[in-house]
C-alpha cells in the first residue's frame, strides 16, 4: 500500500475511523507524516549529550595509536620461548604508557612493560606479570605459559582505523559516544538543533501552583510532567500556562504555538465536553488525523498540523497524558530529531502475580511494578487502582502492562506483555 500523502488523503483510507483508530495503526499513520529536522549547529561535544549527530565522524587517528601492551608483564620474542622448558630472560629496559623504551630486543631479552605501554620494536608477545619471575639471574618464564605470538598484544587500529566511519548521521550522543570522540582528539561536532515544543492546557479548573484553590479547582500537573518528559529528550520546551476555556483564547493560544514551534502538545479540551473548542478550531486552522484511540487510558487523543507544525492533542487526565506521550509523542519527536538509532520500546514476557479484569474491545496500558523473588523469578502485579486521574499509580510502577485488543481477563500465573519505564524517558 502507497503511504498517504495528506492528512486527508489517509481520512480516505478504508480501514481508516478517526473515532476508534488502533493503537498500532495510529502509530504507523503518525510516523507516515513525520520529516526530521535539518537546520544543524555547532557544539562542543561536552555539550553534546542527548543530541543528535549531524553527518558522519571519521576517525582521523587510529585507536590504539601504536602495539601496546594489554596488561602488566614482560614484553619479549614469541620465538626465543623453550617450548618444553624454563626460559630465562635479560632484561634491558622497562615501557611505560607514555614512556615508551627507546631500544630495539634483541635475542634473549625482553623488556619489563606494564598496561598501555608502547612495545618495543623487536618483541611480539606480552607475559602477564603473575606467569613470569624476576631475580638476579634474569626474568624466567615457564614453559607452556603462552601458546602464540602476539598474546597479550594490542595492534594499533585495533579499535578504529584512521579514516573510518565511527558514527553515522542520526546517532543520538551518551557519554560512550562523547568519551569515542575525545579519544579521536575531536572537540566539536554537528548536531541538529532543538526540536521546538509549545504545550498547554486548557481547563478553567486548572489553577498554577502558588495560587489558592477554590472550590472546584485543581493543580494543573500535567505542564509539569510534560515538561519532564520533554526535557528528558532534549527538547526546547515553550510552556504557554494554562489557556483560558473560550474559544478567542485557545484560537489564539494555538496559532502562536504553531508560529514558535515545531510541535504544538494540549492537555484536555479533546474529549466531548461543552467547553472544548480545540475540535471546532483546528478544523479552521489545521487538519487532524484522528480524533479518539481504542485504548485506556488516553482514548481520546488526536493528531494532526497546524501549519508546519505537528499537533498532539493529548486527554486531561494526569496518567492518560503521560501514557499517550510514552506510546505516540515520544517516538514522533526521535524520528523529528533525526534520531536514527532510536528504537520502539521493547516487550518482553512476565508472569502475572495477581489476576487482571478487562473487556475486550480495547488495548489497555496497565501500571506495573516487576519485582524478582528469591530464586531470580520475575512476575509482575498492577499498582492497584487503575483510574486514569491516579497519577499515584505512574509515580509507584516500573513498568507498563500491554494488554491487546482482543485480551479480556487475565488470571495470576499468565505471561502478559511489559514494558520498562526507566529508560521510556
Amino acid at each position: 500500500m502507497t503511504a498517504p500523502r495528506t492528512l486527508r488523503e489517509a481520512s480516505c483510507a478504508d480501514d481508516y475511523d478517526p473515532n476508534a483508530m488502533p493503537v498500532a495503526k495510529a502509530r504507523e499513520l503518525i510516523r507516515t507524516f513525520l520529516s526530521p529536522l535539518t537546520a544543524v549547529e555547532r557544539l562542543h561535544i561536552r555539550q553534546s549529550l542527548g543530541r543528535v549527530l549531524a553527518g558522519d565522524v571519521v576517525s582521523p587517528i587510529a585507536v590504539p595509536g601504536h602495539d601496546n601492551s594489554a596488561m602488566d608483564g614482560y614484553a619479549l620474542r614469541f620465538a626465543d620461548l623453550a617450548a618444553d622448558s624454563e626460559t630465562v630472560l635479560t632484561r634491558v629496559g622497562e615501557s611505560f604508557a607514555g614512556k615508551p623504551w627507546g631500544g630495539v630486543l634483541g635475542a634473549g631479552e625482553c623488556v619489563r612493560i606494564f598496561t598501555g605501554g608502547v612495545m618495543p620494536r623487536g618483541a611480539d608477545t606480552v607475559v602477564m606479570q603473575e606467569r613470569a619471575s624476576e631475580s638476579a639471574s634474569g626474568v624466567r618464564v615457564a614453559a607452556g605459559v603462552v601458546s602464540k605470538a602476539g598474546q597479550n598484544r594490542r595492534f594499533a587500529g585495533e579499535d578504529l582505523k584512521a579514516g573510518q566511519t565511527v558514527f553515522r548521521d542520526g546517532q543520538r550522543m551518551r557519554p560512550a559516544e562523547i568519551g569515542m570522540l575525545a579519544s579521536l582528539g575531536i572537540g566539536e561536532i554537528s548536531v541538529y538543533r532543538k526540536l521546538r515544543v509549545a504545550f498547554f492546557s486548557t481547563g478553567d479548573e486548572l489553577k498554577s501552583i502558588g495560587t489558592t484553590l477554590a472550590p472546584g479547582e485543581i493543580y494543573d500537573s500535567n505542564r509539569y510532567t510534560l515538561y519532564g518528559m520533554l526535557t528528558r529528550l532534549h527538547c526546547e520546551v515553550i510552556d504557554m500556562g494554562v489557556i483560558e476555556d473560550t474559544p478567542a483564547a485557545v484560537e489564539r493560544a494555538l496559532t502562536n504555538a504553531a508560529e514558535a514551534a515545531d510541535v504544538v502538545i494540549t492537555s484536555g479540551g479533546v474529549s466531548v465536553g461543552e467547553a472544548d473548542y480545540i475540535k471546532a478550531i483546528l478544523d479552521k486552522l489545521g487538519e487532524v488525523l484522528f480524533w479518539k484511540i481504542a485504548m485506556k487510558p488516553g482514548r481520546p487523543l488526536a493528531y494532526g498540523r497546524i501549519g508546519n507544525a505537528h499537533f498532539f492533542g493529548l486527554p486531561g487526565n494526569p496518567v492518560a497524558v503521560m501514557v499517550t506521550f510514552y506510546q505516540f509523542v515520544r517516538d514522533a519527536l526521535f524520528v523529528l530529531q533525526g534520531d536514527r538509532s532510536a528504537q520502539a520500546q521493547p516487550t518482553f514476557k512476565v508472569a502475572l502475580s495477581a489476576p487482571i479484569k478487562k473487556v475486550p474491545g480495547r488495548t489497555e496500558f496497565q501500571r506495573g511494578i516487576l519485582t524478582s523473588d528469591s530464586n531470580g523469578a520475575w512476575s509482575v502485579r498492577t499498582t492497584g487502582d487503575q483510574g486514569s486521574g491516579i497519577l499515584s499509580s505512574m509515580s509507584q510502577a516500573n513498568c507498563f502492562i500491554v494488554l491487546g485488543t482482543d485480551t479480556g481477563n487475565v488470571a495470576a500465573g499468565e505471561l502478559v506483555e511489559i514494558q520498562l519505564l526507566e529508560g521510556f524517558v
